[in-house]
């Protein structure tokens, strides 16, 4: 069995922000040489999600408008967390967007659904943020 492990490092310009990873995952995945395994991908981050959807600007929108429906960033001042920051809103975002995403690897290609690619989302961006990519197989 081999293993393989990478750190992708992004920095928005903006507090939040969804950005399709998908190619570099794929280019993570050729460097590996696995052929048949598991692919790991998670934030290392409290404020920031690895998620798998579909690459269309309005759904973007949408998950915009639904998370700041359920943890709206201000007032500031709604949020006990927010005695030292200001981003308890993007601890909730993230905790509802998820922490990671595992995908199988078959013939060394993203066992994927039709439509599936692997997103990095931002809630508290404008700083160095990591992400971390393990495979693991043959």
């Amino acid at each position: 069995m081999k293993s393989y492990r990478k750190v992708l490092t992004f920095n928005t310009k903006t507090r939040r922000a969804f950005i399709n990873i998908t190619p570099q995952i794929e280019e993570c995945l050729r460097e590996s040489n696995i052929k048949e395994g598991l692919l790991l991908c998670n934030s290392m981050h409290i404020t920031s999600s690895v998620f798998i959807n579909d690459d269309e600007p309005g759904l973007h929108q949408d998950f915009e408008i639904f998370l700041e429906k359920l943890a709206p960033e201000k007032p500031y001042e709604q949020y006990f967390h927010n005695g030292y920051e200001d981003n308890a809103d993007a601890h909730l975002k993230r905790t509802i967007m998820g922490r990671e995403v595992v995908v199988a690897i078959t013939n060394g290609r993203l066992d994927f659904g039709r439509w599936e690619q692997i997103f990095y989302g931002e809630f508290d961006g404008k700083r160095e943020k990591r992400i971390l990519v393990k495979i693991i197989g043959e």
